[in-house]
């Protein structure tokens, strides 16, 4: 298993294969489909987007409400092939790549060929073990809506396989 820090450099991320299983740590953003079409509208009206897109990577995930003595509750991930319309031109705006469960469309897969990004598969069913993995959760924008807000979280050995590496090939083939 193999340990690294986000957000990657291009360097890193070609390092990294389809399948391969890491321990990620670093930095994340949340944002689901209501997120994400919120950020659509900032960018369409020319304004700037609440976090730097530049080589962040995003978790498609609703953290839940943290518990006493925690720094964020339930966290698992949902179902990326809903942020298929939005992941492409996000690509291509410079994000380095995504977090979620399933898979994604060709479109996405190829901007992710054509950036050089990365595309993690987190594990389905497992919200409470990665929220022990969440060292801290702090909210970015859009608080109204809640859980679906944009969060930033600071993980350590988040348990992730690359599911679609920077050549396009993706664990979903074999």
């Amino acid at each position: 298993m193999k340990k690294i820090t986000l957000p990657l450099s291009k360097n890193e991320k070609l390092q990294l294969h389809a399948g391969d299983c890491v321990l990620a740590s670093g930095t994340l953003f949340t944002a689901r489909d209501c997120a994400h079409k919120r950020l659509f509208a900032l960018l369409d009206e020319g304004k700037p987007l609440p976090f730097p897109l530049e080589n962040a990577f995003i978790y498609y995930a609703g953290p839940c409400p943290a518990p006493e003595g925690k720094a964020c509750g339930s966290c698992g991930p949902t179902t990326s092939a809903r942020m298929n319309t939005f992941a492409p031109r996000l690509l291509k705006l410079g994000l380095g790549g995504m977090v979620g469960k399933g898979e994604m469309s060709e479109e996405t897969r190829e901007a992710i060929r054509e950036q050089k990004a990365i595309y993690f598969a987190a594990i389905g069913g497992a919200g409470a073990f990665y929220g022990n993995a969440i060292k801290s959760s702090e909210l970015v924008a859009f608080p109204d809506l809640l859980s679906e807000a944009i969060y930033r979280l600071q993980i350590e050995d988040f348990p992730l396989v690359v599911a679609i590496d920077p050549d396009g090939n993706s664990i979903y083939d074999k």
